[in-house]
């Protein structure tokens, strides 16, 4: 395994990896908006200034999607993840608006090898995603899987 590749052993309780920035445009938000969720504040600027959500805002599940490109360029694309059992919370607390920019933070909050599975270890991972005003958008709690770099290592 290359060495400059981020294996569980770089996930430290209290680490902390940058996210983003990452660009939201109204293009992306209608296109994603017309695949996969395709409700009025979604797909049209005026019906989304007359919903709660203030303007043309992109789905949390298009949010949520946009958070794991940051992730993938953030960390994970240069790491040893073997993938994650599920995401243990997501918590959308403000709309993402055309023209908003996301950047954040992920923070290793636990890690542990497995002993049923040598060469694995579990990371959990807290999120937290704001726009360009320092606004919380978004945060998430996650546990992933990343090889050891030795199988030794975790026995």
């Amino acid at each position: 395994m290359p060495s400059d590749r981020l294996a569980f052993e770089d996930f430290e309780p209290g680490r902390q990896f940058p996210l983003g920035p990452y660009p939201v445009s109204a293009e992306d938000i209608i296109a994603f908006a017309s695949e996969f969720d395709p409700q009025p504040m979604h797909l049209d600027e005026e019906a989304g200034k007359a919903s709660i959500l203030g303007g043309l805002s992109a789905s949390g599940w298009h949010t949520c999607a946009i958070i794991m490109r940051m992730f993938i360029d953030g960390y994970i694309g240069n790491s040893t993840s073997q993938g994650a059992p599920g995401v243990d919370s997501c918590k959308w607390l403000r709309p993402v608006l055309a023209g908003d920019t996301l950047s954040g933070t992920s923070t290793v909050v636990s890690a542990r090898a497995l002993q049923s599975k040598p060469g694995l270890g579990a990371v959990e991972l807290r999120h937290e995603i704001v726009n360009q005003k320092g606004e919380t958008v978004c945060t998430c709690e996650n546990s992933g899987f990343f090889g050891l770099r030795s199988k030794e290592a975790g026995t």
